[in-house]
């Protein structure tokens, strides 16, 4: 009996001499190293909270159940921004007659050069200037009922002028249930707009308009309206004292 199991004991010995003793960290040193998903906005990432460049959702959103087997949605671009800043309205003007704008044409009129004349029957005025021409700009002018002819000299020019409504107009325009101030300082929102040319000692301008649109139409209380790019470039060309012909 003993001669059997002292060959059996160096057997087992040789073979656990053979093999080399393993360490908890040699146990897992040929499996292939794990790999972690690149993509960060994964849900299991998410769920981590500290994930790098990921912001955590709000509790409530992120326990929101989702279909099995919907994809999230992905709202349009375009009308995402409409919800964030939604157009303002717009308010549709009719637009100028394209021959009311400024314009070089041929007169044969009798006044010199660097006269303006004014004709109210077909809302234009006049900048005449040398060899037959002249330099026509659309206006609008007196409403019935305002109408009026002359002739007088520019005797002060203004830019961005105040307005000062004339007594006989605030009481007109009052009966009609409108209010106008007594005095309104020079910007935008100025009736005269960006310059004024007054007339003689009369209560009447060549003026600017913050309505363009008037522009070839008699809409006025007598002034005479422009443009406010043309009055600008009117009065560039013109002094006072210069001759304001109104037919």
């Amino acid at each position: 009996m003993k001669r059997v199991l002292f060959p059996v004991l160096g057997a087992v010995a040789a073979f656990a001499a053979g093999v080399t003793p393993s360490t908890a960290g040699d146990r897992y040193a040929d499996r292939p190293p794990v790999m972690v998903s690149p993509d960060l906005s994964a849900p299991w990432v998410l769920q981590l909270g500290h994930a790098p460049g990921i912001v955590r959702q709000n509790r409530q959103v992120t326990q929101q159940p989702r279909p099995r087997y919907a994809q999230p949605a992905r709202p349009d671009r375009v009308q995402t921004a409409a919800v964030q800043a939604p157009a303002k309205r717009m308010v549709m003007r009719p637009h100028i007659n394209p021959i009311y704008l400024p314009q070089e044409v041929a007169y044969d009129g009798t006044q010199k050069p660097g006269t303006i004349v004014i004709d109210t029957r077909e809302n234009f005025l006049y900048l005449v200037e040398k060899n037959g021409k002249a330099r026509r700009y659309g206006v609008g002018t007196g409403k019935p009922g305002f109408e009026w002819s002359g002739t007088h000299k520019i005797t002060n020019k203004r830019e961005w002028p105040d307005w000062r409504p004339p007594a006989a107009m605030i009481k007109r325009e009052a009966a009609k249930g409108r209010y106008l101030p007594t005095y309104l300082a020079g910007g935008m929102e100025n009736p005269l707009g960006a310059r004024a040319l007054y007339l003689g000692n009369t209560e009447y301008r060549i003026h600017g308009t913050n309505q363009p649109w008037t522009i070839g139409g008699a809409v006025s209380s007598g002034c005479i309206r422009m443009r406010n790019e043309d009055v600008v470039d009117l009065y560039e060309r013109v002094n006072v004292g210069t001759t304001v012909e109104v037919i």
